[in-house]
């Protein structure tokens, strides 16, 4: 009976025995046909993952450490995580699970004293921080071609193609008028019986911005507009005749040939007569803008100036009540044309004239300006600017009594207010070239003035 008991409990324990290696070798076995998949780990705060082992309760799945194995069985802490391919075991005496290296490994790290590593994109697992990682540079990388694409766009918006650009600029020489086009429309608008004031007005202020150009001046006088100008003198609206005036001046400075065609066409008699009339200011002033214009250079104009008695007219506009802005305006064109005749003179004396030039000569000589002045008493006319506060209104003036002197020298004499003027000028200008000087001025403006009064005094000592 004893004997069988023995037998019995040897039985029973060679089965425990039995029975614990038997559940060894399928956790052995059970392992290495899951090691392909490794530990899988899910990130949810109420889901721990699943594998060998349930990680602690308190330790975060993202915080997992990846155990290292190598190629001798080493204790598997809780919470670490094992390569794809290692081998791992149930050690039963211990109650703790052992890993070694598999055959192959599935991941590679590089370590510098942290927890780094480079995620194998090979692996059938990653751990929760290498996908944490990985989406997040997914994500960014979306946004980033996002961001580039709207740029892109942005950047397309405010630039147009090379072809669309070229199209319109194709399209826009063909819209391009010429000069002559322009002038031709203004002229049109002018001439309408239809058209404005206003109109009218807007067009002559448009062709005087063309025809300061010589072509342009002479296109004008070709298209017939010349004519057209000349005869809006006459207009009862005097800003039409402010506005002809205008554009009459800018067309004939400096342009022989519109200037012949203006005098052929009666404008320096019309622009004499709107001088010599009861005209507005403004008038007045570009009048004697296109008179001086005309006149500029041009001795056939000039000698018919002195014929339509524009002297006198311009004696009687000096002394209107009124008109005391027009004086320097008005002395500045008799200066002009003294001047003119002077150095075109000495010219002909210093060279071999030619036939133009000896033609220039005789049109200067049947301009009798001088004798003309001194009739319409511009002798003592002048004078009266050097009371004027204005430093250039006093220059005018001395330069003109200067260009004055051989007809006026015996006038000058016996014009006490000339004399005393010139004696306070002096003085006055001695003082204001040491100031000048003070300040680093040799060659001042103020020391240019004293030189003509200087001048004035020692020609009017003369015999």
């Amino acid at each position: 009976m004893s004997r069988l008991i023995m037998q019995h409990k040897w039985s029973i324990k060679f089965g425990v025995a039995i029975t614990f290696w038997l559940f060894s070798l399928h956790l052995i076995s059970a392992h290495n046909l899951k090691s392909p998949t490794a530990l899988s780990v899910k990130e949810s705060s109420g889901d721990h993952s699943k594998g060998e082992e349930t990680p602690l309760e308190n330790e975060d799945p993202e915080d997992l450490e990846v155990f290292r194995p190598t190629d001798k069985w080493q204790t598997l802490k809780p919470g670490q995580a094992v390569p794809a391919g290692s081998h791992v075991r149930l050690n039963l005496q211990t109650g703790h699970r052992e890993v070694k290296m598999g055959e192959e490994e599935g991941l590679k790290y590089w370590r510098d004293g942290n927890r780094q590593g480079m995620m194998d994109m090979h692996s059938p697992s990653f751990t929760a921080e290498e996908l944490k990682e990985a989406l997040k540079k997914i994500k960014e990388g979306v946004h980033d071609a996002v961001d580039t694409k709207q740029e892109e766009d942005a950047v397309k918006a405010q630039f147009r193609p090379i072809e669309e650009l070229k199209k319109d600029m194709e399209a826009l020489d063909m819209l391009v008028e010429t000069d002559v086009q322009v002038m031709r429309k203004l002229l049109n608008q002018f001439n309408n019986t239809n058209s404005t004031t206003d109109e009218k007005v807007t067009a002559l202020f448009e062709l005087e911005y063309l025809v300061h150009q010589v072509d342009n001046a002479q296109n004008l006088v070709s298209m017939g507009g010349m004519q057209l100008v000349i005869n809006a003198l006459n207009s009862t609206d005097t800003r039409l005749q402010e506005s002809a005036a205008f554009v009459l001046g800018s067309a004939v400075s400096s342009n022989p040939s519109v200037q012949v065609e203006a005098v052929e066409g009666g404008a320096l008699q019309k622009l004499l007569t709107l001088l010599a009339t009861q005209r507005p200011m403004a008038v007045k002033k570009k009048v004697l803008f296109a008179v001086a214009s005309l006149l500029r250079h041009f001795p056939f104009a000039q000698s018919h100036f002195l014929k339509l008695g524009g002297v006198q007219v311009l004696s009687e506009l000096f002394q209107t009540p009124g008109a005391e802005v027009l004086r320097v305006r008005i002395i500045t064109v008799l200066y002009d044309m003294i001047i003119e005749k002077e150095l075109i003179s000495q010219v002909g004396m210093d060279i071999i004239p030619d036939s133009s030039h000896q033609e220039r000569l005789r049109q200067y000589a049947e301009v009798s300006l001088l004798p003309m002045l001194v009739e319409q008493r511009w002798c003592s006319l002048v004078p009266e600017l050097l009371a004027s506060p204005e430093h250039d209104w006093r220059e005018k003036a001395l330069r003109t009594l200067l260009a004055m002197m051989a007809q006026c020298h015996a006038q000058y004499k016996q014009n006490p207010s000339l004399t005393a003027s010139l004696s306070e000028l002096q003085k006055q200008y001695q003082e204001l070239v040491l100031t000048e000087q003070d300040v680093g001025e040799q060659d001042g403006y103020f020391g240019e003035i004293l030189a003509l009064v200087d001048s004035m005094v020692v020609k009017m000592q003369q015999v």
